[in-house]
């Protein structure tokens, strides 16, 4: 079970080098793009943070984790598939496991940490320019 988690950890960093690379910035960067349309679209809804909502609003959870799939599950599978592509490329063979890993790291895990903060900053910002006076601006 140690070779299996060594191999892994090993596998995963070298992704940095080689053959693929733009993966790297360009899938966390779909990833974010969605969750800053997710999250302005919960704040003009008023819906709350999305991650922290997961684990307070048992009631909804499975609809909010619904939709947030609906976003964000294109760019997981192309990342799992790109990933395949890479080990296909490096390893000449194909694990799942590891695909799965660095698709939730490229796609998931940026956007479930940008979308609440997102709703946040634009909840501020409508909230913010629709109670100000005339030619009163919040920072």
């Amino acid at each position: 079970m140690e070779d299996v988690l060594s191999r892994v950890f090993y596998d995963i960093l070298g992704r940095v080098e080689g053959p693929l690379t733009f993966r790297l910035i360009l899938q966390p960067l779909m990833a974010l793009f969605f969750a800053c349309r997710d999250g302005i679209q919960d704040a003009r809804e008023e819906q709350p943070a999305y991650f922290w909502s997961l684990f307070t609003d048992p009631e909804h959870r499975r609809h909010r984790l619904l939709l947030g799939w609906k976003s964000v599950g294109r760019i997981f599978i192309l990342a799992v598939l790109i990933d395949v592509v890479y080990q296909v490329i490096v390893f000449r063979w194909v694990y799942p496991g590891e695909a799965l890993i660095v698709a939730a790291i490229l796609a998931l895990v940026p956007y479930v940490l940008l979308r609440g903060p997102v709703n946040r900053v634009a909840r501020h910002w409508f909230h913010g320019h629709a109670t100000s006076r005339p030619g009163h601006f919040p920072l």
